[in-house]
């Protein structure tokens, strides 16, 4: 059952980044139905153009549209809504919005221009991604029609980027000091540095991940954008106890002993076997004490921290309710 509380009350938009392969994508959906359950409606997005939320819950590719992706009615009262975000889709709708320009818009996309002018202008490119997302969080009554968002989830780039990503401004300042653009860019800052946002990073107990988390951390931090927690992702399960793991890392395991106790489980243990089976323990023995190591280091960051388990059967929409438990549990939703 959910807490009474989260541990970020204050907070619309949950931005996720995370080393490749630690499972960021994952936690942004598990982050999103998490919320959902808690009944609220949930605005998950992606910018990185991989269609990983659909392959996720097992859905046609996402247009440039948001979409109805999960009712949560039975594991709480609320929604969550999916899109996808194209930065050449965002500047024809930017076009629309704020220069009328319609067909003209449609033209200037047949041509190719848009594509020539967000690949040039990274830093354009980023305004437009994160102004789409700034564009739903700043919905309220006025906005006739419009869904209105409890909460957004971004599946935002990899740690190595996000500092850059986020700090649209700087991004822009050598491109253009004034103008639309930079007045957009302005405007979203003012979101992504208040405490209605909050950056979490995912990482798994290896060294590498870590070492990107903490340097991640660092320039979020030096950037003035606000961190929110670490998620230590696909932890495996603890099959020793510290007792047993010392004395395989120590070498003082009396074979005999385990020989016998598997002979009155009915199973015939020569040695080779028993010799085996205490060279997996002591490879299990010496894993949990590098991983004990990194956790030691994701404390020393100083942010709050939540663990999820490595799902046994992978990775399905019931796995993803099993990790927007734990971290409804845990207090990050």
């Amino acid at each position: 059952m959910a807490p009474a509380s989260s541990d970020f009350p204050e907070v619309q938009l949950h931005v996720v980044t995370g080393k490749g392969g630690t499972g960021k994508s994952t936690v942004a959906a598990g982050l999103a139905l998490a919320h959902a359950s808690r009944g609220k409606t949930v605005l998950l997005c992606e910018v990185e153009g991989r269609q990983g939320i659909a392959q996720m819950f097992d859905v046609s590719p996402l247009p440039y549209e948001e979409r109805l992706l999960a009712k949560a009615t039975e594991h709480g009262a609320g929604d969550v809504y999916a899109l996808a975000v194209d930065a050449e889709a965002a500047l024809l709708e930017y076009l629309s919005m704020y220069y009328r320009l319609g067909r003209a818009g449609k033209a200037l996309d047949r041509f190719g221009v848009i594509d020539f002018a967000t690949t040039i202008a990274p830093g354009v490119r980023d305004v437009l991604l994160t102004g789409k997302v700034y564009e739903a969080a700043q919905r309220n009554s006025r906005n006739k029609g419009a869904r209105q968002y409890d909460a957004i989830v971004l599946d935002a780039p990899p740690t190595g980027r996000i500092a850059q990503f986020l700090n649209v401004n700087s991004e822009l300042a050598g491109l253009a000091r004034m103008g639309p653009i930079k007045a957009q860019a302005d405007t979203v800052m003012t979101l992504l540095r208040s405490p209605r946002t909050a950056v979490h990073l995912v990482t798994v107990l290896e060294e590498m991940p870590v070492q990107e988390t903490i340097d991640g951390v660092r320039e979020l931090r030096e950037a003035g954008l606000p961190v929110g927690g670490v998620v230590v992702n696909l932890v495996r399960p603890q099959d020793l106890d510290a007792e047993a793991r010392a004395a395989l890392l120590e070498g003082t395991v009396d074979e005999s002993a385990l020989a016998k106790a598997l002979a009155s489980a009915g199973i015939d243990a020569d040695k080779a076997l028993v010799h085996s089976l205490v060279a997996e323990g002591r490879d299990h023995a010496e894993r949990r004490q590098l991983e004990d190591s990194q956790r030691a280091l994701v404390e020393k960051i100083g942010v709050p921290t939540y663990e999820l388990a490595k799902l046994a059967g992978g990775v399905d929409l019931g796995g993803l309710y099993e990790l927007a438990e734990s971290l409804c549990a845990q207090g990050l939703a």
